[in-house]
């Protein structure tokens, strides 16, 4: 009896010590793992930093280059206008220079023709600017008596009107009838348009006083001077 005792408690102490050291294997197994799983956390945290760190380079460098993009665009457009400017400034002042010096060259012309076109013989209409038939031919006459070449001469185009109506709407009609007696001399005639100057005068040079119908049919008029 005392045997069986002594072998029951042999196993007993057996199982105890199997199962402790199979738990002891456990547990450092698993130890195991998770430091090789830690180690693996830290070896991804540290490239995922790497990359972080690299691409924080890149991002800093594509920075610089946008900002100094942004800079020489600044300074393109700057420049550009720059040159707009500059290319305005001149044509103004080529404009102004060519303005001045056909000034001068009208001036220093004389005068080789004079046609006065008014309504009192037949041309021009109270307050219309259309050209007739009677003004046209006239104009035709004028080219064809110039002994020189018409397009070397210069032309002086006023348009005149009565006092009857606002001052406002008379210097615009004759504005309108000198155009008139312009655009056919360039378009039937091809004088160039550099030679032909225009100006409305209104009601305030009249030839005539503007007391009777007859007189006022005089003073609504274009005055064409060919100066060569």
């Amino acid at each position: 009896m005392f045997r069986k005792v002594i072998v029951a408690g042999s196993i007993v102490v057996l199982a105890a010590g199997s199962t402790a050291c199979a738990t002891k294997g456990f547990v450092r197994q698993n130890v195991g793992e998770v430091n090789d799983k830690v180690d693996s956390l830290g070896r991804s945290v540290e490239e995922t930093q790497e990359r972080t760190r690299k691409n924080e380079g890149r991002i800093t460098e594509v920075d610089q280059r946008a900002g100094a993009a942004e800079q020489a665009a600044a300074k393109a457009n700057t420049a550009a206008n720059e040159a707009q400017n500059s290319a305005n400034a001149a044509n103004s002042a080529a404009t102004a220079a060519g303005a001045k010096a056909d000034r001068v060259e009208a001036s220093s012309r004389r005068l080789v023709f004079e046609v006065v076109l008014s309504e009192d013989q037949g041309n021009f209409k109270f307050n219309k600017a259309e050209l007739p038939d009677e003004a046209k031919a006239r104009l035709d006459q004028l080219i064809t008596d110039l002994k020189a070449d018409p397009k070397g001469a210069y032309f002086e185009i006023e348009g005149h009107t009565d006092s009857v109506g606002n001052a406002m709407t008379n210097t615009r009609i004759g504005l309108d009838r000198a155009d008139a007696v312009k655009r056919y001399l360039y378009e039937h005639h091809q004088i160039p348009l550099h030679r032909m100057s225009v100006i409305s005068y209104g009601e305030d040079k009249p030839m005539s006083p503007n007391s009777t119908r007859a007189e006022r049919a005089q003073n609504r008029r274009v005055v064409i001077r060919v100066l060569g």
